[in-house]
């Protein structure tokens, strides 16, 4: 196993609550859960549709969060992303981050997604995701990774964002790193280093005007934002 896939396992393990990613998710979501309280407070009940997200993520809420709350979660995410049968509290819905349709104005309470707009595609499709997002609920929460941060967060690779392209695709054909396997092909490696195009702070800002944009750091660098709306 080579070291980026190592460390990605390390750090990216969501299903060991004690994992470095599993810890910066939980104290991320203190922001959350206070949207959710005001929300309760104001409503009795709160509706929150996860864009682009997995039932899986919630499991870092605390236990009594869904009933306490009486949280109902709507999951929106590709066809390929597997999502299971309706259960509990969550509701899954196939769909375009960037088209939301299916939902009119202010659906939700609260509209999330977590390191999901990087993944969109182009600068004009991360500015209808960010539309429709701002659009289905009055309230938004959403992270992403900082282009400047050291260290790629999905192939675990230092600088590997600040690499020109075609040297990108070049390590992407032979070797696997972090969460990513190795290309089988010139054209499978291209489409993998353009599902990830990072952001810095002044282009996040700018698809969520409207927001204030939080740092979350480590070892004291600006490690990724969330932008809050309400």
């Amino acid at each position: 196993m080579s070291l980026s896939r190592k460390l990605a396992k390390f750090i990216s393990n969501y299903s060991d609550p004690q994992s470095v990613g599993s810890r910066w998710r939980a104290k991320r979501i203190v922001r959350l859960i206070a949207m959710v309280e005001q929300v309760h407070a104001e409503h009795g009940a709160v509706e929150i549709v996860d864009i682009g997200g997995m039932d899986t993520y919630w499991k870092i809420v605390p236990p009594d969060f869904f009933d306490r709350y009486r949280v109902r979660v709507t999951v929106v995410n590709v066809p390929s992303s597997g999502m299971p049968k309706d259960y509990g509290p969550f509701t899954f819905v196939q769909g375009d981050a960037t088209d939301l349709a299916t939902f009119p104005d202010r659906r939700f309470h609260i509209a999330h997604s977590n390191s999901v707009v990087e993944h969109v595609g182009d600068w004009s499709r991360m500015a209808l995701y960010a539309q429709e997002l701002a659009r289905v609920a009055p309230r938004y929460y959403v992270q992403t990774p900082n282009y400047w941060f050291p260290m790629e967060p999905h192939c675990m690779t230092p600088f590997f964002q600040m690499l020109p392209k075609p040297m990108r695709v070049w390590l992407v054909l032979h070797f696997q790193l972090g969460h990513w396997p190795r290309a089988a092909s010139v054209d499978a490696a291209v489409r993998q280093v353009e599902r990830a195009r990072l952001l810095d702070k002044r282009m996040f800002q700018a698809l969520f005007p409207d927001a204030v944009i939080y740092t979350e750091r480590l070892l004291g660098l600006p490690k990724s934002f969330v932008a809050v709306r309400g």
